[in-house]
């Protein structure tokens, strides 16, 4: 059986924690949210949204909310990425965390056909869920009760810094 295309980006997709200075560009932006848009949605509610942002500034004070919530709070969880997309779904949707995560998939997969790097960053539910958070997203125009899935950073790869470590599948299959 031969190998799809399919199968291969997924292969050689991995989490990118090193990236160029190379901005990028809008319309690869786009077309990662788009991805995100059509991934499914429980009961085809689509309560997902999605928040660009390729400011600096307002991705450096995203990035110092995060930090706040992890064991390092001087760090740099969003390893110098160009470009966020923040992935949020409307609290009143029991399946929110998993429409949410399936979006984020589509996305990164997206992102690496596209020839980006990209990593999913926790902590969107935190920092949303923070007064500077909710200011972020009045400012956005988004308005309603939403819980942040998840913090897609993108960039273009440092090939020198991003190893690819290959997924191990033994003992992780089981048949009845």
């Amino acid at each position: 059986m031969q190998e799809s295309d399919l199968l291969s980006l997924i292969k050689s997709r991995h989490s990118c924690r090193a990236f160029s200075n190379q901005p990028v560009e809008d319309e690869k932006i786009d077309q990662i949210i788009e991805a995100g848009i059509l991934s499914p949605t429980g009961m085809n509610r689509q309560e997902t949204i999605f928040l660009k942002i390729g400011d600096p500034i307002l991705i450096e004070e995203l990035e110092k909310l995060n930090a706040a919530f992890t064991h390092n709070p001087a760090g740099h969880p969003f390893y110098g990425a160009k470009s966020l997309i923040v992935v949020l779904a409307g609290k009143s949707s029991n399946t929110r965390v998993y429409d949410g995560s399936i979006a984020m998939g589509y996305m990164m997969l997206e992102a690496s056909s596209l020839g980006l790097g990209s990593c999913w960053i926790h902590r969107a539910k935190e920092v949303f869920e923070t007064e500077q958070g909710k200011a972020i997203l009045k400012k956005a125009g988004i308005e309603g009760d939403y819980e942040g899935i998840g913090n897609l950073i993108l960039g273009y790869e440092d090939p020198d810094k991003n190893p690819l470590h290959p997924k191990q599948g033994e003992g992780r299959i089981y048949s009845l």
